[in-house]
């Protein structure tokens, strides 16, 4: 069996037992936030737990490394979109201890890309439109630095409302704990 079939088959039963009911929200965030998380894994339960994050509270984006490199890229745009068209108020950048993200090395992901049988002449093709794939796959020194340049991404973008609040934290993947990095009520 797929896990496509294991998906469908327990959706049928989510619905036709209506365990929906007990996440019904409206789309605007209750606690007027948005949060800029990584996808790792270990977040996928703790990080809401940890923040007494419950359904309905946040829009929550989900990127490798919680990074944010492109002020007019994707990230940016859903972060825009939860502040003028959701209601939120405040942006959190919360990235984690152990994050795949760290170190990681453009090159040796080419080579990974390469030798899944993706050509040469595609990776030319896509740095002559202008893709420099070694900054783009890249990571980071170090979580701090990633969070801290993640905010500042943020922070200085011209169609930020003036007043938002841009917080930095960094979560524990095993306990859940948090430090603060960048605290936006006081920068």
């Amino acid at each position: 069996m797929s896990t496509l079939t294991d998906i469908l088959k327990f959706n049928e039963q989510f619905v036709e037992n209506k365990q929906y009911e007990q996440f019904r929200t409206s789309k605007f965030p209750d606690k007027k936030m948005v949060i800029l998380t990584c996808m790792d894994t270990r977040l996928v339960e703790l990080l809401p737990k940890a923040t007494n994050i419950k359904n309905g509270d946040a829009k929550i984006l989900k990127t490798a490394g919680a990074i944010v490199r492109e002020p007019f890229g994707n990230v940016m745009r859903s972060i825009l979109v939860a502040i003028y068209k959701l209601n939120a108020e405040e942006v959190y950048v919360i990235g984690h201890h152990g994050c795949g993200m760290t170190g990681l090395n453009a090159e040796s992901m080419i080579q990974d890309i390469k030798n899944e049988g993706i050509s040469d002449d595609t990776i030319k093709t896509i740095e002559n439109s202008g893709v420099q794939l070694s900054s783009w796959l890249k990571g980071f020194d170090s979580v701090e630095e990633g969070v801290k340049n993640s905010v500042t991404v943020v922070k200085k973008h011209p169609l930020l409302p003036v007043g938002i609040p841009v917080h930095g934290l960094i979560i524990h993947p095993e306990t859940g704990q948090l430090e603060v990095v960048v605290d936006g009520y006081n920068e």
